[in-house]
């Protein structure tokens, strides 16, 4: 798999950036450094000018790739739902077992990421922090619908019906399968949140992972309409 996906560019929604930041030796140190530096000081406290700084280079060199830093943000968590949404495609294809099948889909959109050697501009690993941490910035805003209409959250979206497919043959009569699902992809950021800072009020932790929970949840719904 990893083979596979060293030889595919993740597509980003055009409309999302000025200049596409893959096709510039600076784009990418752009993308590259900004995650880091995400990372490390917050969304709130990354300016362009800190990055600028960061990467050697003016400010306005920065505009040129992208109006504002919500959408790099918007930008980064595309390009992080594609590359999962290829891990995705990728891991289930060949599972003949519909269960089965369900199951390892959930594993990829719930698990712990580790970095993907095959994307050297990208660490997906640090990545996966700011995406359980940030990525409800990206559409808690009033700007949703109009960048809903720009298809800014389509990759998301589709992850999310792509599981729902593999659900609805399981369990024929569950009339809530888009909110469970949904649920699902977004409530395992969060649980992987409440691991790491917020211990008393999850069930997660170093042996249990947001992956179990889901996974055990998951079974019992579908056990329950057997």
């Amino acid at each position: 798999m990893d083979r596979l996906l060293a030889n595919i560019k993740i597509q980003v929604n055009p409309a999302i950036y000025i200049k596409d930041p893959e096709t510039t030796e600076l784009g990418r140190k752009i993308l590259t450094e900004s995650i880091y530096l995400i990372d490390e000081l917050g969304f709130d406290h990354f300016t362009f000018k800190k990055l600028g700084e960061r990467i050697g280079s003016n400010e306005s060199s920065i505009y040129r790739y992208f109006d504002n830093k919500h959408k790099l943000l918007i930008y980064l968590s595309s390009w992080y739902w594609s590359w999962i949404e290829y891990k995705l495609v990728f891991s289930t294809s060949n599972i003949a077992d519909p269960k089965q099948q369900l199951m390892k889909a959930i594993t990829v959109v719930t698990e712990k990421v580790e970095d993907d050697a095959t994307t050297l501009h990208i660490n997906e690993s640090v990545l996966n922090r700011i995406i359980i941490t940030e990525f409800t910035k990206t559409f808690l805003t009033k700007q949703i619908d109009d960048e809903i209409r720009e298809s800014f959250f389509t990759v998301y979206n589709r992850i999310i019906y792509r599981i729902i497919s593999m659900l609805a043959p399981l369990v024929p009569d569950y009339p809530y399968a888009k909110s469970f699902v949904s649920d699902m992809v977004e409530g395992s950021l969060h649980q992987h949140f409440l691991s790491l800072h917020l211990h008393s009020i999850t069930n997660c932790n170093e042996l249990v992972s947001p992956t179990d929970y889901y996974i055990d949840l998951t079974q019992r719904l579908i056990n329950s309409s057997i």
